[in-house]
This record gives structure tokens, sequence and C-alpha cells, in this order.
């Protein structure tokens, strides 16, 4: 098998021991061509000079400060692979992941986006996970297809050709925190890019409440909805969208007893000036077709 230059991109903020344990799985990832960028958010517990000791062979790139997700973009614009990997700095590939994932981009040139299948560090599956590294084969009817609906993409664990994520313009830096996959996807499929989801390229991911229990959560994805919508949707859908996004702020924040998505949705409107120029509404197919879950914005004070 052709094995192009991957690189693998992550960025990080105050999380230096999920970091270093998901390094040191990547450390195991049987792919002889990879390169390793972090881009650290301005951590103050130490990450990066736990990184620079202990991991030599990444890339580390120190930010004055943390400024969310655009850290991603310095990542990407810094890679040299042809294809990117996308972590969280609390995911990591499994260990024939990437070279299942170059398969599948090399046997198809219309594919944009490997969504890998995410699945729940906490119930990791040894048994299946030591199978594939006797076997090295993959399932089959790996690729998820459906007819009525397109699929974005988890960014705990995708692969994205690197010269179509530069076309796009790489992640919404306007949006700090959340949705920016959902964003970055809308761009892929109007370029006329798939986004196929398998079950086969698998990454692991800690998923916790605790990392999701803090304000910035329910602010950044009520705030980043309203841009989202306003981006990316033809005005026929925007409106209604809108309306209804306003509704729901009132009524959630009743229901929960908080002001968190009145003030997001206030921040969304006193900030729409940070948009300016990037609206560029895809066509109503995949508006329509792309289903994004708005309402999870309103779910975490339940």
């Amino acid at each position: 098998m052709n094995t192009p230059l991957v690189s693998i991109v992550t960025i990080c903020w105050n999380r230096k021991a999920d970091l270093c344990e998901s390094l040191r799985r990547i450390r195991e990832v049987d792919y002889p061509d990879l390169e390793v960028i972090v881009v650290d958010n301005a951590s103050t517990d130490g990450t990066p000079e736990l990184i620079a000791t202990e991991f030599p062979e990444v890339r580390l790139i120190r930010m004055y400060k943390n400024i969310g997700i655009e850290a991603y973009n310095i990542g990407f614009q810094n890679a040299r692979g042809e294809y990117i990997v996308i972590l969280d700095d609390d995911s990591f590939p499994q260990r024939d992941a990437v070279r299942r994932m170059v398969a599948k981009f090399e046997r198809d040139p219309q594919l944009g986006v490997v969504a890998f299948d995410v699945r729940n560090f906490y119930n990791y599956d040894d048994v299946k996970n030591d199978a594939f590294k006797e076997t090295g084969q993959a399932f089959r009817g790996t690729a998820a297809t459906a007819e009525n609906y397109l699929l974005a993409f988890n960014g705990a664990g995708a692969g994205v050709r690197r010269e179509l994520l530069r076309e796009v313009g790489f992640y919404p830096e306007e949006f700090f925190l959340y949705w920016n996959e959902q964003d970055t996807a809308f761009r892929i499929l109007d370029r006329g890019y798939k986004i196929n989801f398998f079950a086969d390229v698998v990454a692991y991911h800690k998923y916790s409440p605790t990392n999701r229990s803090s304000w910035r959560a329910p602010f950044y994805y009520t705030r980043n909805a309203f841009w989202l919508i306003w981006k990316n949707y033809p005005l026929g859908m925007a409106l209604p969208l809108t309306i209804r996004l306003i509704s729901d702020c009132f009524y959630f924040a009743l229901e929960q007893q908080t002001l968190i998505y009145l003030k997001a949705m206030i921040a969304a409107f006193v900030n729409m000036g940070r948009l300016k120029g990037k609206r560029k509404p895809v066509t109503p197919e995949i508006a329509k077709n792309l289903r994004i879950p708005f309402n999870v914005a309103f779910t975490f004070y339940r």
C-alpha cells in the first residue's frame, strides 16, 4: 500500500495527563510515515514542558494565550502530510486506524473526510482491539451510507485531505469552541466531496460529563448555533431556524432556571459582525440533509 505522509494534529489546554496518555498511544500506531503536531493553548500546568521532555518526536507549537479551536488552524497550516488526522487532546486512534484511513482515501478521490468510529475510552473494547492487531482484517460492510441525510464528523477522530481543508478555510476561528466540525462539514460538502463514516477506522475518546459541566459548553454551543445558521443556511431556512432558536433560548432558560442561553443569544447578535464576509449559503439540499442537533445546547443543566 502507498504510504503518504500523515499528520496527526491536536490541541491542548491544561490537560497534561490525558494528552500524554494519548501521545503514548499514538506511538503504538502502525503506520510508517507519521508526524505529530501539538498546539498548546498557553497551558499553565506544565503540559508543554513535559511534551518537550518526554515526547521529543512531537512537533510542539506554543501559543501565547488560549485561542480555542483556532489553534487547530495553526496545526493544519504547519502540517506537511497529504492527509491530516484530527484528534482531541484526550483521544487517540486505534493501532491500525491510520493505515485503514489512508487506504480509503486512496481508493476514492471524492472522499473528503473519513469519520472515525469514535468510541468511549472507558468502555475500551480490548478483545476487539486485540483481534485487529492479530488479524489486520477490517469489518465487512464498514461504510455507513444513507440516502436521506449527510454526515458531519467528530473532531475526536477524523481524517481529512490537507489540501481540501486549506481550500475550505480550516476551522471557523470566530467560534472559539464547538460546532466547528459542522461548519467545516458544510463547506466540504458544498465542494462536492463526501464525508463517510467507517466502523473499522476506530478512535478512542475520554468522554466525561465533568468536561462539559462549566458555563463554556452551553454558552458556546448556543451562540455558535446562531452563527452556524447565519453562515451556512439559505435565507429561506435561516430565518425560521433563527426564530426557533430564539424561542428555545427563552423556553429552556425558564425550564432550567439559567440565564446562560439568553446571554449566549445576545452575544450572537451583538458580535455578529465577526461573520462579515463569511456567509456562504450551501445548496438547499445540503442544508436540508446535513442534520444538525441544535438542541444539544440546551441539555447541560438537566
